[in-house]
């Protein structure tokens, strides 16, 4: 059974609560429940989200003593400013993909770099939460081979 972790970024605890005209109004446990609903069958979810990257950084390097099959990650604001979780996610090295619910190529100049994107299989960006069902169905289709 293929387990993929799931992790979300700062502020993302807000889903539902805050910009809705940018982030839609489901929450992140309705996030979750979609997920859950719209995974492969025989697909472990497993999820994480922080406001503290330190945290972040830890959750990854745990991966090393207990690994899964693939990541998706929302870094939120860390995508634009964090060397330091692209390090713990090169150092794992497990299939990941990229997930914003925004367009950030559509946002403010400083929202179009990302540090992630280079070492994603695919980025997903401006599709709503819908995108974390294309990220789950594109990690599938890889881990199919």
């Amino acid at each position: 059974m293929p387990k993929v972790l799931i992790l979300n970024g700062p502020n993302l605890n807000l889903l539902g609560r805050r910009e809705s005209d940018i982030y839609g109004s489901t929450n992140l446990n309705d996030l979750e429940t979609i997920l859950g609903s719209n995974s492969p069958q025989g697909m472990q979810l497993i999820f994480f989200q922080t406001n503290h990257e330190g945290e972040m950084i830890e959750r990854i390097h745990q991966l090393m003593d207990t690994p899964v099959d693939g990541v998706i990650i929302n870094p939120a604001a860390w995508t634009h400013t964090s060397l330091a979780i692209r390090d713990a996610l090169i150092a794992v090295s497990i299939p990941l993909v990229e997930v914003h619910i925004s367009n950030i190529h559509a946002r403010e100049a400083f929202r179009h770099h990302s540090y992630v994107s280079d070492i994603a299989l695919a980025v997903i960006a401006g599709c709503g939460i819908q995108g974390y069902v294309f990220a789950l169905e594109t990690l599938n289709q890889q881990l199919k081979g």
